[in-house]
């Protein structure tokens, strides 16, 4: 068969294993643990859907090994717990039996134990253990383990190797890179160790060896282990990637597959999960470099979503496997699609970090563009008993996804949208470079709404006169919101722009530009004129920017703003002139930000649609309409008010 990419979609062979492309399921935490740390059906039914989508591997995180000096609640596996083995044999069977080979990873936090606890004062409680005696950058004690302790730890590495094969999972993982105990010791700023795990590489890195010696010992010859190691800690007084490419040359022999990250969980997070402010897979060239020196088959992970992309890394040599995590949060069939020539279909990751930032809040899992993540177990909607007529009112990202959802049901749908596009809100962020899979979301949905048999009638309104001729059985609501214009004296200028137009005024944009309002769209768009070279002053009238962003977000747009933007809290404006924007301050004084452009990005405000309310027997406002939010909260109650018909 001739494949539109077929390098991605070759099979490699790890160990005597063989894998049927070359796209594997990063480690992504399971999204229903127990009180008794095993895997529920949640959980279980979380990694059936990446296998289900077409992964050559779906790797399980993270299985602590160590739970006396590794208090984490994450998955644990040991035979005096009833259900513990059982629970991880039904998760390794969920994964076999679509083709996909079941991989677990094995963790210890070392001085991070904790680290996703929702209990914060239990989190306080625990002893954090490392390699060396000290305090952590967050005033946390840590406590340096002995050799006693460590010869333990090393143990427990083959037992639960041996278990999980036990289990029916064909490869293990062993997780020694971002921060965690392994790479603590191989890490010459944590490791102060004047023993014989400390000083030189060879001495940091020998609890890794032993550890690889003890896991290959239990799982016996050609059972594939793969390695997780950080390229480069990139951070000052972290190894640099001339050690990583040597911590990669002491595993040959060792590990089947070395897989290259990057970065440290207290320095650097979003060098390990790049944000939208950075390039995709902008940690390919570790493993670039790494491959270079090793024979072992090296994965490379980072922000990757494009196939062409992938298949390039593949093909051009710097590295056999590409890995994801996000990327399959937010369409878990990507593989699948790539395989079969269908990659115009692909939901791509908006890299908003909504998957991250839900679990420390709410113990859960979200996706702003899947909302089927994390509640993959919730029993499926059958089909329409009879099919009705439903009309969809408003063509942005939850009008689109309740069309989606109301035609897979077997409905008959039609989507009215008032202007020439569809998309709404999304199109203003086609001017944000680091915004782009924003609005090729707008792009996907009318894609796959055509694909669904939706008939779509752009440049139409919906009146109740409308809506009465049409005689729908169901009026779905998703007339969305419309930017608030203070009154100010010249807001009306032409040097005003406001944020959701500027795609369209971009070119008339001043080399020195005020952004009133520091919400999102603010910031952002602040962080993109300042990107471009332009001077920017962000006047927000409350205490602080960014309070709408998730709290995985906010800190890097935080240090985005603080590098790039001179950002003025508590400063209200009162004016729009020529020379740029007179604001009040906290005092009562008056300042004139001076600015050619003023980009006004106050917020938004529901549109009125009363009138349709009693339009058809079945109606639903969703997203916007309700009142403004997220593109999270649009897609998730336009996906279900689709099904609900």
């Amino acid at each position: 068969m001739i494949r539109k990419y077929p390098r991605l979609s070759a099979p490699i062979q790890l160990g005597r294993v063989t894998f049927r492309n070359r796209m594997f399921a990063a480690p992504t935490g399971a999204t229903d643990i127990t009180w008794d740390c095993c895997a529920g059906p949640g959980t279980r039914a979380f990694y059936e859907n990446r296998a289900r989508g077409g992964a050559a591997n779906v790797t399980v995180s993270e299985l602590v090994v160590h739970p006396e000096t590794d208090a984490s609640h994450m998955l644990h596996l040991e035979l005096q717990t009833p259900g513990s083995l059982a629970s991880f044999t039904m998760t390794a069977d969920a994964i076999r039996r679509h083709g996909a080979i079941p991989s677990v990873e094995l963790s210890h936090s070392g001085q991070y134990a904790g680290t996703y606890l929702v209990d914060r004062d239990k989190k306080q409680g625990l002893t954090q253990y490392g390699p060396s005696d000290g305090v952590r950058p967050d005033g946390k004690p840590v406590r340096a383990l002995g050799r006693e302790q460590l010869a333990g730890i090393v143990a427990a590495y083959g037992e639960k190797a041996a278990l999980a094969k036990r289990a029916g999972f064909e490869m293990v993982m062993i997780h020694a890179g971002h921060g965690w105990l392994i790479n603590q010791f191989l890490s010459p700023y944590f490791n102060r160790r004047t023993d014989e795990y400390g000083g030189s590489l060879s001495g940091r890195s020998r609890l890794l060896m032993e550890i690889m010696d003890s896991v290959r010992a239990s799982v016996g010859p050609g059972f594939p282990i793969e390695v997780r190691i950080s390229g480069s800690e990139l951070f000052e007084g972290g190894y640099t990637l001339d050690e990583g490419i040597e911590i990669a040359g002491l595993l040959e022999g060792k590990a089947d597959l070395i897989h290259v990250s990057a970065g440290s969980y207290q320095f650097g997070f979003f060098d390990t999960h790049p944000s939208m402010f950075s390039d995709h897979g902008c940690n390919v060239y570790l493993a670039a470099e790494i491959k270079k020196r090793v024979g072992t088959p090296v994965a490379t992970i980072g922000a990757l979503n494009d196939p062409a992309h992938m298949e390039e890394i593949i093909a051009s040599g710097k590295a056999d496997v590409v890995e994801m995590a996000r990327a399959l949060i937010a369409d878990p069939e990507l593989p699948a699609k790539v395989m079969e020539g269908r990659d115009d279909e692909i939901t791509h990751c908006l890299r908003c970090f909504v998957c991250m930032a839900e679990r420390p809040v709410t113990g859960t899992r979200r996706c702003t563009v899947n909302p089927g993540i994390g509640r993959e177990s919730d029993p499926p909607v059958p089909p329409a008993r009879r099919a009705k007529k439903v009309l969809v009112v408003g063509g942005g990202c939850g009008g689109m996804k309740a069309a989606i959802a109301a035609a897979r049901r077997g409905h008959k749908v039609t989507l009215c949208e008032r202007e020439a596009e569809l998309g709404g809100i999304l199109r203003s962020e086609q001017a944000l470079p680091f915004k782009q899979e924003m609005y090729r979301l707008g792009l996907t949905l009318s894609r796959q709404m055509a694909l669904e048999g939706v008939e779509i009638r752009l440049n139409t309104e919906v009146t109740p006169a409308y809506a009465e001729r049409e005689k729908a059985d169901a009026v779905i609501i998703a007339v969305g919101s419309e930017p608030i214009v203070p009154p100010l004296p010249g807001m009306d200028g032409s040097n005003v722009i406001i944020v959701n137009d500027y795609y369209r005024r971009k070119n008339e944009c001043a080399d020195t530009v005020v952004v009133l309002g520091g919400g999102l769209a603010g910031c952002e768009c602040a962080i993109h004129l300042a990107r471009e070279g332009k001077k920017v002053t962000l006047v927000e009238m409350r205490p602080e920017v960014a309070p709408d962003a998730n709290i995985r977000h906010r800190p890097i747009l935080l240090r985005k703003l603080e590098e790039l933007v001179d950002v003025r809290t508590s400063h209200t404006g009162l004016a729009v002139t020529p020379e740029g924007l007179l604001c009040r301050d906290a005092e009562g004084r008056q300042t004139l930000m001076e600015g050619r452009t003023v980009i006004c990005a106050v917020g938004q405000r529901s549109r009125k649609h009363d009138a349709l309310l009693d339009a058809a027997p079945f109606v639903r406002v969703i997203g916007d309409a309700v009142r403004p939010s997220t593109i999270t909260t649009a897609i998730y109650q336009g996906w279900h008010a689709g099904l609900d018909v």
